[in-house]
């Protein structure tokens, strides 16, 4: 497939590994980039290597500052790997939409997708922990936290909060409709972009739930996703 492009050339990548090889016009370096990418998602996914073999496991992440954090049951498996300190790959997705050109092999899609390497590290500051997961809580619902009981000391006894720097990044972004060969110009077929909308449904009430919908409820279905 051949990919295409508008975005300006990027700046020089933080790493020979975070250097995009493949399509290196598509790349982007700058944080601003990254810091869109990763606030409009929920879920990354983690690959990291033990005893086992390789692994690559979704989990709940959320950004604060310059750096990603995730959390998870103090027995994971995977948070247990990654505080062994060994190096990780985190990376996000968003596809966008299917890219239609006259030659089979130029088709391509629209994305938005990041990588970061590194390390995790452990919150162990418990004031520092429990800012953590309030910031996750807001990136949910951004003023549920004050409405709801807030961790309990066993709770987060048992969890474990980690974070990665954003210091070793790189971001691969595609946009706009297909580029076609000149000599396939003439094929009669239909060519163009088929957009993916992230669109949001009505909330749905818990039956046992008896309070009124807050602002965050009601205007959940007419927000952008």
């Amino acid at each position: 497939m051949t990919d295409y492009t508008i975005v300006p050339s990027p700046p020089s990548p933080p790493s020979a590994r975070t250097r995009v090889r493949r399509v290196a016009e598509l790349a982007r370096y700058e944080q601003a980039t990254l810091h869109a990418i990763l606030d409009d998602t929920y879920l990354c996914h983690i690959a990291f290597h033990d005893a086992l073999g390789s692994h690559c496991i979704p989990t709940a992440c959320w950004r604060i500052g310059e750096h990603l954090y995730i959390h998870g049951s103090n027995g994971s498996r995977m948070l247990k790997r990654l505080l062994d300190g060994g190096d990780a790959c985190v990376t996000v997705t968003h596809l966008d939409g299917l890219v239609l050109a006259r030659s089979a092999f130029n088709h391509t899609m629209n994305y938005r997708s990041a990588m970061i390497y590194g390390q995790f590290e452990k919150v162990d500051d418990i004031a520092l922990q429990h800012a953590a997961m309030e910031a996750l809580m807001d990136k949910l619902a951004p003023g549920r936290q004050a409405q709801v009981r807030g961790g309990s000391d066993k709770e987060y006894g048992a969890t474990t909060v980690l974070r990665i720097a954003l210091d070793e990044c790189a971001v691969k972004q595609r946009r706009g409709g297909p580029q076609d060969d000149e000599a396939d110009l003439a094929h009669a077929v239909w060519t163009g972009e088929l957009p993916f909308t992230h669109g949001r449904g009505p909330a749905i009430a818990d039956v046992l739930c008896t309070s009124e919908a807050p602002a965050y409820v009601t205007g959940w279905p007419t927000e952008s996703a």
